[in-house]
């Protein structure tokens, strides 16, 4: 689903970074028809993120999962003017959304094939400094990671019996746990600082580690100042991702269903 609706609320998160028109995207989009769109969408969220934090890691997210398929601290201007596709299935999702679960090769072409570079991936990997995991999306980590009942061995050991005692088994799936442990509500640098100590909660978090180039990026992330100016250029980067526009799907008189 490629939802007008969803670009506008991640203006929330939007220092002004470049001027990314993607796809016939522009700054107000919406002027003539209505001119205060934008101010009202962000307004209306942050009022509720404000009540609810933990709506920052799945407003996040839900632009992850929109720009791939079909932060009260950065801040970027999101182009507006994407309208909704016609089409929205799980399939899809599941195909070409990263696995937490996915090696360093594997994430690297998966975000290569949207024309994203390894730098992006890192930088975006940040994301995961807000918000929380299930258990069953790691826990084979801790109890089965190649089959034989052992841990994995480059998980922090410290951090895999902190992880024990909230993941009793490899099939919970209902526990979940913080992606940056003891930050997942602040959005800052702490994922890489956390990374660099083996505490990367997903595999795909752990397999930043295992490429040079990954590992350089990586490094120049624990820089705050330098983390929080990357990521805004690579969310609009991504943002400008297979854009519908024009006659291109539609604008939708109901979010949840197609005209």
């Amino acid at each position: 689903m490629k939802s007008h609706f969803m670009v506008l609320i991640i203006v929330l998160f939007g220092v002004v970074i470049g001027s990314c028109q993607g796809g016939g995207l522009r700054k107000n989009f919406y002027k003539k028809k209505c001119p205060d769109a934008e101010q009202i969408i962000k307004k209306a969220t942050e009022k509720r993120v404000s009540k609810n934090p933990a709506l920052a890691a799945k407003f996040l997210r839900m632009h992850f999962h929109d720009c791939f398929v079909r932060f009260q601290k950065p801040l970027w201007e999101v182009p507006t003017g994407r309208r909704d596709g016609r089409v929205s299935q799980n399939s899809e999702a599941l195909a070409q959304i990263p696995s937490p679960f996915s090696d360093f090769k594997t994430l690297a072409q998966s975000y290569a094939s949207k024309g994203l570079s390894v730098h992006d991936l890192v930088v975006l990997s940040g994301g995961h400094t807000i918000g929380i995991g299930h258990c069953n999306l790691f826990s084979n980590r801790l109890y089965n990671f190649t089959g034989k009942g052992d841990q994995d061995p480059s998980l922090n050991k410290a951090y895999a019996k902190f992880l024990k005692t909230k993941c009793r088994g490899i099939s919970d799936t209902t526990t979940i746990v913080e992606m940056d442990p003891r930050s997942s509500l602040n959005f800052d640098n702490n994922y890489y600082h956390v990374l660099k100590r083996n505490m990367g909660l997903f595999q795909s978090d752990a397999a930043l580690l295992t490429d040079k180039k990954a590992l350089k990026s990586v490094n120049e992330m624990l820089n705050p100042s330098k983390f929080f100016k990357e990521f805004a250029i690579s969310m609009q980067k991504m943002g400008a991702i297979g854009v519908l526009t024009g006659n291109a799907g539609e604008i939708r008189n109901k979010c949840s269903v197609v005209n």
